[in-house]
Formats: C-alpha cells, sequence, structure tokens
C-alpha cells in the first residue's frame, strides 16, 4: 500500500469533519453520515482529476482510500461477512455518486439538489449542502492533483 496517498486521504477526512455540514441533520451523525459524505468529496475529488494521464494514479488512490475505509470499519467491530458487505455497499454507493456528478457542470441548479438531496436524505435544508459542494468543486477545479499529493489543506 502506497502510503504517498495520506494526504489525499486526510484532506478528504478533514473536509468531512466540517461541523457545518451536519447542522442540518435533525439527528446526532453517524458513522454512515459521515462515511457518506467522505464519499461525496471523493467522488467530486475523481470526477475533477479523471483524465488519461491521471488514470494509474487515480486508481491507486482509489484503491488507498477503500482500503482506509476498510480498516476505520474493521476497527469498528464489525465481522469478516460483514465488511465484505458493507464494502460492496459503499464501493457501489460511490460508483453512483461518480456517475450522478458526472456532468454536474452542466446541471440546472435544481437537478443538482436533486442529486445531492438522493444522498444525503436525513438532512433537511440541502441547499446550504449544494452550496457546500458547488464551491468544494470549484476549489477543486482551480488546484492540480500534484497539489493534493503533496500537502494538506484545510477545508
Amino acid at each position: 500500500m502506497n502510503e504517498k496517498y495520506i494526504y489525499i486521504y486526510n484532506n478528504l477526512i478533514n473536509y468531512t469533519r466540517n461541523k457545518e455540514l451536519y447542522k442540518n441533520l435533525n439527528r446526532k451523525d453517524n458513522f454512515a453520515d459521515r462515511l457518506t459524505l467522505f464519499l461525496l468529496h471523493f467522488s467530486f475529488f475523481v470526477k475533477n482529476f479523471k483524465s488519461e494521464e491521471n488514470k494509474n494514479i487515480l486508481q491507486e488512490i482509489y484503491d488507498f482510500n477503500f482500503r482506509q475505509l476498510e480498516l476505520s470499519i474493521r476497527e469498528i467491530g464489525y465481522g469478516d461477512q460483514s465488511i465484505n458487505k458493507k464494502m460492496k455497499d459503499y464501493i457501489n454507493l460511490f460508483h453512483s455518486m461518480v456517475s450522478e456528478i458526472h456532468f454536474w457542470d452542466s446541471l440546472s441548479k435544481a437537478d443538482k439538489l436533486k442529486k445531492i438531496s438522493f444522498f444525503l436524505v436525513d438532512f433537511q435544508n440541502n441547499e446550504d449542502l449544494l452550496d457546500y459542494f458547488e464551491n468544494f468543486n470549484i476549489n477543486l477545479s482551480k488546484k492540480t492533483l500534484n497539489y493534493y499529493l503533496k500537502s494538506v489543506s484545510n477545508p
């Protein structure tokens, strides 16, 4: 496992820890909420840096991130059979997110809100989250993949 991708993983975790993301959740956040937001951040990351020249690096980042998620699930205490099922569910969720936001930049605000709301069903007032992810997407597009490989940014 290549540890050079830990910066990207830590960046995504830091973004996910932003308390403002959870202010419209009508209950205490849980692992599933945090994981969904992590995967949504990662989806935007992949969308922005997906290119033929980044193909191998993004695959390594993908593998690294999902290995880290698997380790986190193991730390929670799930058994091997549960982990396999959970990982399959999370990988499918991630691929669904990537597919849904592929044409994000050309979608209307209403369509973007539908997509955000689809993945964040327990959150209220998703306009705030839409604004957040719009800004996140814009900020990603202003930086290079190399920037994220070399540093830890602040959310």
